[in-house]
């Protein structure tokens, strides 16, 4: 049998394909959807036949006005729509934030200053190792009179601190992955440390960091829900007031999951589209 993948070959030719592992990788993804879409029937069934059970009485009729209404040929956003805004507000603003934390944490735990390594030290032991509603708890009612700030800066500044105790991690870990050589090279040209970073390092370890931090990302959104402990009307919380007002438990709920569940698959394409363009990167050099 000919080798599907002996071609001649001139120099500068792309490698050859292997079909065999193509068509076998094709096999695994078509058997791993069967079976997603599989499990995904088996629960769909069990749901139904448990509110069968209960008696429960579907009424997915009642869902759209909370998404859109069209009033006098006026489009009018519902509550779950406006309290998606106010997740995707919140996430933002605590990305930024998480951002700017993590790297001063990643700094000054690369730093050889013995009180900057002690304090982030501290705080990634203490926010790493207490639960997030605990330390929401913590900030709307210590932190918040304090600084005077009201519930949404409270929920975006917990979400951040929380979150950039990972983020810290990922931008340490690249900052890491540049090979010893460039740092030396950096320094034989008498650049400041902070030059070097900017201007050497950073660049070529943000293409590493960058698909573990939009996975921390996708962490954030998910995380954001917490909000709706001390009332901020985000989507959670909006789901809550219509299931209050309705009783529509299932419905609600799954229409709420399913806003969060193509929010965080969009992220996730995205971090694995950003992995593989790494990837190649990396191999080509």
């Amino acid at each position: 049998m000919p080798d599907l993948t002996a071609q001649h070959q001139h120099p500068g030719d792309a490698p050859p394909v292997d079909l065999r592992a193509v068509r076998q990788q094709q096999t695994r993804n078509a058997t791993d959807v069967i079976l997603f879409l599989l499990g995904m029937g088996l629960i769909l069934w069990l749901v139904y036949n448990g509110a069968t059970a209960m008696g429960y009485t579907w009424q997915w009729h009642r869902v759209p006005k909370y998404i859109y209404r069209v009033i006098d040929g006026e489009l009018i956003w519902g509550t779950l729509v406006r309290g998606l805004g106010v997740t995707i507000e919140i996430t933002l603003w605590a990305t930024l934030f998480a951002l700017l934390i993590g790297l001063l944490t990643a700094l000054l735990r690369l730093s050889r200053s013995y009180s900057g390594h002690l304090v982030s030290t501290i705080y990634l032991e203490v926010v790493r190792n207490t639960p997030l509603l605990v330390q929401m708890y913590l900030f709307y009612f210590i932190l918040s009179p304090i600084l005077g700030i009201n519930r949404f800066w409270t929920g975006v500044l917990c979400l951040a601190f929380f979150e950039a105790s990972f983020i810290s991690e990922i931008i340490r870990g690249g900052i890491l992955s540049v090979p010893k050589g460039q740092w030396e090279g950096a320094s034989s040209l008498g650049l400041k440390q902070w030059k070097v970073y900017a201007l050497v390092v950073l660049p070529q370890a943000v293409p590493i960091m960058l698909p573990p931090l939009t996975s921390a990302v996708v962490n954030l959104l998910k995380n954001s829900a917490i909000v709706s402990t001390i009332a901020v009307f985000d989507l959670t919380n909006e789901g809550r007031n219509a299931i209050a007002d309705t009783f529509m438990s299932f419905e609600i709920w799954f229409t709420v999951a399913a806003v969060y569940l193509t929010m965080t698959i969009s992220l996730s394409a995205f971090a694995a589209w950003l992995e593989t363009r790494v990837r190649r990167g990396r191999i080509k050099e």
